[in-house]
């Protein structure tokens, strides 16, 4: 969506303005005296092949048994504690 608003606006808002742009995608037009100035958009996130994942993990140094076997351990921890319900810090 894009919406038009002053720069006086979008100062007072900027917080609200940028988190339309990120997590919208919205696109804002600046004005200024009834003119547009600048527009924000969103950034495009540049996108990784499965190719360049594969070469990255192919470059990386192995780790040896003792220390992946540790690894896997707090893998398995963290997974368990994610699963959890998580208890609302508003509540009290």
């Amino acid at each position: 969506m894009e919406s038009t608003l002053t720069v006086t606006e979008a100062a007072r808002n900027f917080s609200d303005l940028i988190n339309r742009v990120v997590y919208r995608g919205d696109v804002a037009i600046l004005t200024r005296n009834g003119k547009p100035v600048a527009r924000i958009l969103p950034e495009k996130l540049g996108k990784t092949t499965g190719r360049e994942l594969a070469d990255f993990w192919r470059a990386r140094l192995r780790m040896p048994a003792n220390e992946a076997e540790s690894f896997d351990h707090d893998l398995a921890e963290i997974r368990s504690e994610g699963n959890r319900a998580q208890r609302d810090p508003w509540a009290e």
